[in-house]
């Protein structure tokens, strides 16, 4: 703690340039960018596309993790034939990944 106490009083006597500073900020925030924000915003664009692009005869898993064959598909909403004659209806929000991928 005494240490981290003296190096800041040191830094703070010291009358330099600030462009260090502003670059390392720079370079954390293009650092977080790159490994965090920007794969977050493809998973989540190709998530949606998969979401848009559901169609009748779909095999899918839903984030619950019950899986179903889509019936009928609608704006917000897909009707899933679970096992015989269950079907269940729930939002597309719900829908996490086509159930043919799962099995390979």
């Amino acid at each position: 703690m005494n240490t981290l106490f003296i190096a800041l009083q040191a830094a703070q006597g010291q009358q330099g340039s600030a462009l260090p500073t502003i670059i390392m900020f720079a370079a954390i925030i293009l650092v977080m960018w790159l490994f965090m924000i920007r794969p977050q915003r493809k998973q989540q664009k190709e998530l949606q596309e998969f979401r848009n692009s559901l169609k009748k005869g779909d095999k899918v898993v839903t984030v619950g993790g019950i899986y179903g064959e889509i019936v009928e598909v609608n704006e917000k909403t897909a009707l899933l034939k679970v096992d015989g004659d269950v079907k269940l209806r729930v939002d597309k929000q719900g829908l996490q990944k086509d159930y043919s991928e799962v099995q390979k």
